[in-house]
């Protein structure tokens, strides 16, 4: 490692912790970029994944307004209230 990179290491360590995170994530994102392909590849076998267990039966539908009303029996008064519900 050059003088300048330990350097530079050195004064990172002395940062506030949000400010130590904010620059490893920042330096992963930029030495790392993702590549478009993998991700798109990926997600492309993650839909056809679940399309295959639809199609199989594997995995059970559940139709969107009953899971909406499920998940508003767990808000608050208030929270329904505000939704109008």
């Amino acid at each position: 490692m050059n003088r300048n990179a330990q350097r530079i290491l050195d004064e990172a360590c002395q940062l506030p912790p949000e400010d130590l995170q904010w620059l490893v994530e920042s330096l992963l994102i930029k030495g790392y970029p993702a590549p478009e392909a993998e991700i798109e590849a990926a997600w492309q076998d993650e839909i056809k994944h679940r399309l295959d267990q639809i199609d199989s039966g594997a995995v059970e539908l559940i139709p969107g307004e009953l899971v909406r009303a499920e998940i508003v029996q767990t808000l608050s008064e208030e929270a329904r209230t505000r939704l109008r519900v």
